[in-house]
């Protein structure tokens, strides 16, 4: 029998927590699913991640008036995928804030991105009638842009290619704690069906030189202390080689993206087949390893129906 297609057999509802990792600075986590950023300054708010829909969105708005009733002014998102920034028209900010590279992706793929989204992630979706459109930002910046929130100073900065090409860190230097998006990830599989393998180690190198004290990363739990943190990057960074370098020997081989997929079994299973959205994301990954390998720089484009035709074609 096959599998459930991506997470639409995965209907539980997540248990929300929302973690201080530095003064004023808060994770926004809820099991596996994407993760929400907040910093708190001191005239208003930046939150990082928009969720997936407004009805999400407010449960981190709710949370934000946990801690404080200040307005939220800026909402960025670190790269341009549905699940991440569907939800920005609930916030209200005044400015929303992308890479050039995340916004040029937007142009080029962001509905097709949405609707084979949307049924890869049902659970994420509902209340998705009161999703107005494609989130456009307000702002762009090209390798890194400076904002005070108050006197407290926020830098977000392009640092390399990864989860996608386009993708944005945010770094609080008060209190040395980053925020970096699906870059870094948690117990909880990457999303690399739109990567650049060859070139998320270097990123992660650029993050680790920061020497963070915390981060909040794209999924999985907040991570506080040199200990996780590390420990975090250095096992993000064995899922991404230890996806590409089965997937590359096949297609060095002559070989095909089933036999592929085998081969990345048999290195990924025993490692990550407990961590979240792991079922989810292997044929993805596997399909865009495989085309980096044979030299595809540039990720295909997927679409509701390229996602389900691959996945068929990958099940066992």
């Amino acid at each position: 029998m096959s599998k459930a297609f991506a997470s639409a057999g995965d209907t539980a509802e997540k248990e929300i927590s929302f973690s201080e990792i530095g003064e004023g600075l808060y994770a926004f986590t809820a099991e596996g699913d994407p993760n929400s950023g907040v910093i708190v300054g001191d005239e208003s708010v930046m939150v990082i991640e928009a969720q997936a829909t407004p009805r999400l969105a407010r449960k981190v708005i709710e949370a934000v008036r946990s801690v404080t009733d200040k307005p939220i002014s800026h909402l960025v998102l670190t790269h341009y995928h549905a699940v991440r920034v569907l939800g920005a028209s609930a916030y209200g900010a005044d400015q929303i804030v992308m890479s050039d590279t995340a916004r040029s992706m937007v142009v080029e793929r962001g509905q097709e991105d949405w609707e084979s989204e949307f049924d890869r992630f049902p659970r994420l979706f509902q209340g998705h009638e009161e999703i107005p459109g494609l989130t456009w930002p307000t702002a762009t910046f090209s390798d890194a842009m400076t904002i005070y929130l108050g006197n407290r100073r926020v830098d977000i900065a392009h640092l390399g290619r990864a989860h996608t090409a386009g993708d944005a860190v945010v770094w609080v230097p008060d209190e040395e704690v980053m925020f970096t998006g699906d870059i870094v990830e948690y117990h909880s599989a990457c999303y690399c069906g739109d990567g650049h393998f060859s070139d998320w180690g270097e990123t992660l190198d650029m993050i680790g030189a920061f020497e963070p004290r915390a981060i909040a990363p794209g999924r999985g739990d907040a991570l506080v202390g040199e200990e996780m943190v590390w420990a975090a990057i250095e096992n993000t960074r064995d899922f991404v080689e230890s996806t590409f370098a089965p997937a590359a020997r096949v297609a060095a081989k002559g070989g095909d993206l089933k036999e592929a997929m085998a081969e990345v079994r048999k290195v990924c299973d025993p490692k990550f087949s407990d961590f979240a959205i792991y079922e989810h994301c292997l044929p993805f990954n596997v399909a865009r390893a495989y085309d980096e390998a044979r030299g595809l720089d540039h990720p295909r484009i997927w679409t509701a129906a390229r996602d389900k035709e691959m996945w068929e074609a990958l099940q066992e």
